[in-house]
């Protein structure tokens, strides 16, 4: 575990690019083909069903792949297992084109996709000294963002060159699923030391990286009296950081789960093609991967609820301005707004927002009981995620798709408004994500 050997077992990192190279677009094709196939308005209902059910699954998942790990310590038969799921649910994808068969995969893939994530975090863990973590922690989340770049660009010359043929583009995209199993196999170091999962929450860089390739992450089942213990220090503002912080949160990711899920369904109704959509979700993907590297330096001892505040804000901004031009503007021209607008929330509000909120709970799952507060953290995420996108198609289709993103920006603003009341004594610089 010498320093002079990390160049070697760190290749293995490069495992997961074509595994992110395959996942990166997959969220958007298939809102693309749920309305290929069934219309807009009921296209985006689905959609928005097939999102919801892909982040409820998340959680039962994130359970299940938890107590396997504490049981099964071989990580490289665990990131292959996963890979190779994965690879095989994406190749399935294009053997049963009815909506009931999409949404079901997708659904699959949300489940098998969970088992990666925290035996990645733990290998690097194993196999790096304590020194390289964090720089180690960043490649491995560089290598997945620039994957998830490159599959976009794939899928958006994909759109351009054989728009007919939308569902082939799940046969490609699962081979370099199971290209990413077979250099798991080959490239996986045997780690002769063995962390619990306890370990990732506990140091800063693995609970990033972890929480960023899935934001839902159990050490154990939270219980009901977690939750109250959570929320209970809300009359008190010596005791309401805790319980604040989880309101915002519930905010956020309800206000993403509403956005996100009608957005692309939003570009189909104004007549932009799916190489129009592709191109507007890879602006915004470069615009966070860039981000994301800055980001820790741009805040580095600022205030916490300063910048997450700053991230609310332009995030917020963004889906009000994207709701007013698809009104006032509309048709294919909207294509300019978007490539505006989405950036500035995906991207740069978002790199802000994610990398001082979880320096925040990274600061309330240290106390005394760690499993349950990220227990409880990770709950709330998920089921505000899942009821965000349950009600945004409905939302989308019955009000408008202008209402769904004035809606989602409001929420914002509220979230703003939570944070804004959190104590600033613990409020301590990020330095996150290097």
């Amino acid at each position: 575990m010498g320093s002079e050997t990390s160049p070697r077992r760190v290749s293995w990192i490069y495992s997961t690019f074509p595994i992110a190279l395959a996942s990166g677009p997959l969220g958007t094709l298939v809102q693309l083909y749920l309305i290929d196939i069934n219309g807009i308005n009921l296209g985006t209902i689905y959609g928005g069903l097939a999102a919801a059910i892909f982040n409820g699954v998340s959680i039962p998942a994130a359970l299940f792949w938890g107590f396997a790990i504490d049981r099964i310590h071989t990580r490289r038969w665990m990131i292959t297992l996963s890979y190779a799921l994965m690879g095989l649910v994406l190749i399935s994808f294009y053997f049963d084109t009815t909506t009931g068969g999409t949404i079901a995969r997708y659904s699959a893939f949300s489940f098998v996709s969970v088992a990666s994530a925290s035996p990645l975090n733990l290998l690097i863990m194993e196999t790096e000294t304590k020194s390289r973590w964090a720089p180690t922690f960043a490649k491995l989340s560089l290598v997945s963002s620039v994957g998830n770049v490159v599959g976009l660009v794939i899928s958006t010359l994909w759109s351009d060159l054989l728009p007919t043929h939308l569902t082939l583009l799940f046969i490609p995209l699962g081979v370099f699923g199971v290209i990413s199993a077979g250099l798991a196999v080959s490239l996986i170091p045997d780690s002769h030391i063995v962390f619990e999962r306890e370990n990732v929450a506990l140091r800063r860089p693995s609970l990033f990286s972890r929480l960023l390739a899935n934001p839902v992450f159990f050490i154990g089942v939270p219980r009901l009296s977690d939750f109250r213990r959570a929320f209970r220090g809300l009359r008190s503002s010596l005791t309401s950081y805790v319980p604040l912080f989880y309101i915002s949160t519930i905010l956020f990711y309800f206000s993403s789960g509403l956005f996100n899920t009608s957005f692309v369904p939003s570009m189909q109704s104004v007549a932009i093609s799916g190489q129009g959509v592709f191109e507007v979700i890879l602006a915004g993907m470069v615009v966070q991967t860039v981000a994301f590297r800055v980001a820790g330096k741009f805040i580095g001892s600022r205030p916490l609820v300063a910048t997450s505040i700053q991230g609310l804000f332009l995030r917020g901004w963004s889906y009000v301005a994207l709701g007013a031009s698809i009104l006032l503007v509309g048709g294919p021209l909207f294509i300019g707004p978007a490539l505006l607008f989405y950036p500035l929330g995906a991207g740069i509000a978002f790199a802000l927002y994610y990398t001082s909120s979880n320096t925040m709970m990274f600061n309330t799952v240290q106390g005394r009981h760690p499993g349950a507060a990220l227990g409880v953290y990770s709950a709330v995420v998920g089921i505000a995620a899942m009821a965000g996108s349950l009600i945004s198609g409905f939302i989308s289709v019955y009000l408008g798709f202008y209402l769904t993103f004035v809606l989602a920006g409001i929420l914002l603003f509220a979230a703003v408004g939570v944070v804004a009341r959190i104590p600033r004594t613990t409020s301590v610089g990020a330095g996150a994500h290097q």
